[in-house]
């Protein structure tokens, strides 16, 4: 192959002497070359799916499982890190983060009944895959958190007017 020269016609014809050879770039070896050391990368999408994969088969409990919370929540907390990462490079990515929302909520409500079924098992996936979850009795009610303070005066925001009307 000819190399690379700039201002060389579209056609390829140019001048083969020794002057015009100092007026290459790069030759189209250069091009080609596997020690310029630029990396072929795999795509992010391909590199999460080959992650579900292996979190899956780590977390089923038999060769045929694809149903059980273990198997479910190893592949959304995947999907979850992988979109996660995505809104971290186009953060007005909207569409993309309404579908994390969505999943964040199915995710924790799978561990929800995981919880209520087996306390264990969920101690285990949560701690082996790193999920930040609340247990759903850990959560206060409206009492527990203001049950110790005392009750508002009652006629709170009413003018002082409309009370004396009503107590007359």
């Amino acid at each position: 192959m000819k190399p690379l020269r700039v201002g060389m016609d579209l056609d390829g014809i140019g001048t083969e002497d020794a002057e015009a050879a100092e007026d290459f770039m790069f030759s189209s070896g250069d091009l080609d070359s596997e020690d310029s050391g630029a990396e072929e990368t795999l795509p992010a999408k391909f590199l999460s799916a080959q992650r579900i994969v292996e979190l899956r088969a780590k977390h089923r409990r038999h060769e045929t499982d694809t149903g059980s919370p273990e198997y479910q929540v190893a592949g959304m907390t995947e999907r979850i890190n992988h979109l996660t990462n995505h809104l971290k490079e186009h953060p007005k990515d909207f569409s993309t983060r309404r579908g994390l929302v969505a999943l964040v909520n199915k995710r924790r409500r799978l561990l929800n009944y995981l919880y209520k079924e087996d306390e264990k098992r969920y101690v285990e996936i949560v701690g082996s895959l790193g999920i930040r979850h609340k247990v759903p009795g850990a959560i206060p009610s409206r009492e527990d958190i203001y049950g110790r303070f005392p009750p508002q005066k009652p006629n709170k925001g009413k003018s002082k007017m409309k009370v004396a009307a009503k107590r007359n």
